[in-house]
């Protein structure tokens, strides 16, 4: 791209922020309610050197403005921002760092650490006190105009109902770094993420929904560089518009635009793992790469009365401020942005509770949830929140407006201790596995909004629960003291791999038990990749540094006869809760309700095949529960399932209870290979940790009253 620069940039317009290409040239417009003056820096094609320094020629309602002539797509720019720098009162303007700007939608080079990265003298006695005056150009990656034009083909999106969704949470360079069907170019990639044998694997598992770490440009910390680690969940935002640049197989934009559309013309939506609450800047001690030098006071929640320290709810140094309308309007256009120009289906919000946050806590009926809710874009999409974040009141289950669905971490470790073997959770059992209705039904909400998972990116795999008793992560450098110390697992006779036949045989019930229960409760099913077919990290349960084989998927597990076998049970289970309606239920029921004279829509019985009672749910020792659940088919018939669950380390015989229909077996997690479809007479065997589902039809519906 040739351009003539000319001596002065025209005054443009203060919006669309972000630089816009109009086809005669591109506006830049950039926030800073504080900055003195703010500058635009162009560079050459290879974002080296510096060719022309530009003053935005104007402000308007905070806004810096101005219009280059004759640029085009491609445009390699920066900023500088000019004010006062006194950390005391919040600010911290450096003219002298060269300054990404937030909306950014592309970024060019890669960040290289130095100490004039950081806006203060880093030897200082004083630290962030005393201002650093060398130019930080040569470290920082440079914004790049992009021009959005990309051919979506004329199909319609699919839209997957809640109610039928089921998630499969991945990373989008781990899921193929390690596949040899794919092409090395691709490994790793947008490519590889959206090859045609990844996606009949998810179509064979049942998985209508992808769920990706993120893929916004992020940040690689210092002491893990150090370390020779790399931030590989990259939950370390360096630009909220950006695609990370090493996950495009040929660094153009359209690559992973392209991945979208083949992922939902396969008929999988696409869900982005979205990271607002806090930036790559850390604490006061952080580098100077975007925020903190256009407006410090702005961009962040600071200290009141101490403004030099930042609040920092989210664990990570820094919280956002998305009380301040313009980064809340930064968020907001970000996520539309992705919506539209990405296509994307859906958002995970990254410790969801930090973004509800006002000035006096956690508001459901906040800014950001109000800007979301009433947005005729993004209130359409698929919006999941992680409830929680290190703040005080900074656990928030069940407390999310309408409209948002939550990870479930009460099913998660209910769950893992129920399998475990603990005692005394069989109350709480019956709720998780309806949907959990004590956290979630209130407001008109549905059971979807509870998203069931064993295991997440952040913890053990399903398969190390079964295999560790505890964590193992000192690979990542601080002497194994990162990660949940409680992960309630259980190695049943032996830390790690192991030969032994028996230890094997439970471990394998164990883990089938518990993704079963994953894919036969109400709410929303969420799968860890990998564990449809027994991946493991080596007991490392916080690897967001390991950018290497303990995260990335090992599918010669995948091939090997267990993997195999593994996978085939997770289809089942997939296919289990499609067929059968009243395992994925789109409405919150009692056991007071029938759904015809009779027949309980839901019914809980003990062992004797009697319904239970007050003394059997106060039965401490109690690890067996069976429930009973109908729904009505289309054709006037019943769909009843019943679901027989035996924590305890003794087979038991499940009385079977009276039932309109014969029930005939469709798994059992203790013999995966027995051949579904066995009538059961008048008790069931159910295994030592195991797990049982029965089905049947009732024939002759009645209406109900």
């Amino acid at each position: 791209m040739r351009l003539t620069l000319p001596d002065i940039l025209a005054p443009g317009l203060p919006y669309p922020l972000g630089a816009s290409s109009d086809g005669l040239g591109v506006n830049f417009a950039v926030f800073s309610a504080n900055a003195s003056k703010i500058d635009l820096c162009i560079f050459d094609p290879r974002g080296r050197k510096e060719l022309k320094r530009y003053s935005m020629p104007e402000c308007t309602d905070e806004i810096w403005h101005g219009y280059l002539p004759d640029a085009e797509p491609g445009l390699i720019y920066g900023y500088r921002a000019h004010g006062p720098y006194d950390p005391r009162h919040g600010h911290r303007f450096n003219p002298q760092k060269l300054l990404i700007d937030p909306y950014a939608r592309k970024l060019a080079g890669q960040l290289r650490w130095s100490d004039a990265l950081f806006g203060y003298r880093v030897q200082h006695a004083k630290a962030d006190l005393s201002q650093d005056r060398r130019d930080s150009s040569l470290f920082v990656p440079k914004c790049v105009v992009t021009s959005d034009n990309f051919n979506w083909g004329t199909a319609s999106r699919t839209t997957i109902p809640w109610a039928d969704t089921v998630i499969y949470e991945a990373h989008l360079r781990g899921v193929s770094l390690q596949r040899e069907d794919v092409r090395p170019e691709w490994r790793g990639s947008s490519d590889g993420l959206a090859h045609p044998r990844f996606i009949d694997h998810l179509h064979k598992l049942g998985v209508t929904t992808i769920e990706l770490l993120p893929v916004h440009a992020y940040l690689n910390d210092h002491f893990l560089v150090e370390r020779g680690l790399r931030n590989y969940w990259g939950y370390n935002s360096l630009a909220f518009f950006a695609p990370e640049l090493s996950y495009l197989t040929g660094g153009r934009n359209n690559d992973l635009r392209m991945a979208i559309r083949r992922l939902q013309q396969a008929g999988i939506e696409v869900i982005l793992d979205v990271v607002y609450n806090h930036t790559c800047e850390g604490n006061e001690l952080g580098p100077t790469l975007s925020w903190r030098g256009l407006d410090n006071a702005s961009y962040y929640r600071l200290v009141p009365g101490d403004e030099r320290y930042y609040i920092n709810d989210t664990g990570c140094g820094n919280t956002v401020n998305l009380s301040h309308p313009r980064v809340l309007q930064m968020v907001m256009d970000s996520l539309r942005y992705w919506a539209q120009s990405y296509r994307i289906d859906g958002f995970r919000f990254d410790l969801g509770t930090t973004l509800g946050r006002e000035g006096t806590g956690f508001d459901p009926g906040s800014g950001f949830f109000d800007a979301i809710l009433q947005d005729p874009v993004l209130s359409r999409l698929k919006l999941i929140s992680e409830p929680w974040d290190t703040g005080p009141d900074g656990y928030q289950l069940g407390n999310h407006p309408p409209g948002f669905a939550e990870w479930n971490d009460r099913f998660r470790d209910g769950m893992r201790r129920f399998w475990k073997g603990e005692p005394g959770l069989r109350g709480d059992l019956a709720d998780w596995l309806i949907g959990s209705p004590a956290i979630f039904d209130r407001r008109h909400r549905r059971p979807w909004a509870s998203v069931n998972y064993i295991a997440s990116h952040d913890g053990f795999t399903a398969h190390d629960l079964v295999s560790f008793n505890e964590k193992h992560n000192e690979a990542n450098g601080d002497d194994n003291a990162d990660g949940h110390g409680e992960n309630y697992s259980a190695n049943w006779g032996h830390e790690g791999e192991t030969d032994n036949i028996d230890i094997l045989r439970i471990r394998g019930t164990v883990l089938r038990s518990m993704l079963a229960s994953v894919f036969f409760s109400n709410g929303t099913p969420m799968l860890l990749a990998g564990d449809e077919f027994g991946n493991s990290q080596g007991g490392n349960n916080n690897a967001y540094c390991q950018d290497n084989e303990t995260s990335w998927l090992d599918w010669t597990q995948a091939a090997s006869p267990q993997g195999r076998a593994l996978t085939a049970y997770v289809a089942r289970l997939g296919a289990l809760r499609r067929q059968h309606p009243s395992l994925r239920v789109a409405r919150f029921e009692d056991g007071n309700h029938e759904i015809q004279q009779g027949l309980p829509r839901i019914c809980w019985y003990d062992m004797d095949g009697k319904a239970m009672s007050q003394a059997a749910w106060d039965y401490h020792d109690g690890r067996v529960l069976g429930l009973q659940r109908a729904a009505s088919l289309q054709d006037g018939t019943i769909d009843i399932t019943l679901l027989l669950l035996n924590a305890g380390d003794k087979p038991i015989e499940f009385m079977l209870p009276s039932l309109p229909c014969a029930m005939a077996i469709q798994l059992d997690s203790s013999a995966p290979d027995a051949r579904p479809g066995v009538p059961a007479q008048h008790h069931v065997k159910v295994a030592a940790h195991g797990l049982v589902l029965l089905a049947g039809i009732e024939a002759q519906s009645q209406p109900e009253s």
